[in-house]
């Protein structure tokens, strides 16, 4: 199976709340690195970012994924509900590197969009 497949495949189960089947794709000691702001080291990491930040399933969608070798880079935007409520609306580059069909790193960059007046 191509690596942006397997990724699409796991991302259906963090549209659907379901993170436990997500990280079922990923390695033990997957890494996860949001430039300039974390790095998560491991499933457990993981696991907690996505059960702070993830109140709500994310809403995002891909404008571009493309895939070399062992990498899959995927531009687009993601809206995050925050804990007022609120949703906040990134623009988001990740580049995602697997090892034996698995998600073993991922190296995001998310850039906060501005309200329009």
């Amino acid at each position: 199976m191509k690596h942006t497949t397997i990724l699409h495949k796991a991302n259906e189960f963090v549209k659907n709340g379901d993170y436990e089947s997500f990280l079922a794709y990923c390695t033990p000691n997957t890494k996860w690195v949001f430039v300039g702001e974390r790095i998560l080291n491991g499933k457990e990491e993981v696991r907690a970012y996505m059960k702070e930040f993830y109140c709500e399933p994310p809403v995002f969608s891909v404008e571009k994924a493309i895939e070399e070798g062992n990498f899959v880079m995927v531009t687009g935007e993601i809206r995050l509900k925050n804990k007022d409520g609120k949703y906040e609306h990134f623009d988001y580059c990740d580049i995602w590197r697997f090892e034996e069909g698995k998600i073993a790193e991922l190296k995001a960059f998310v850039i906060g969009k501005k309200p329009s007046l």
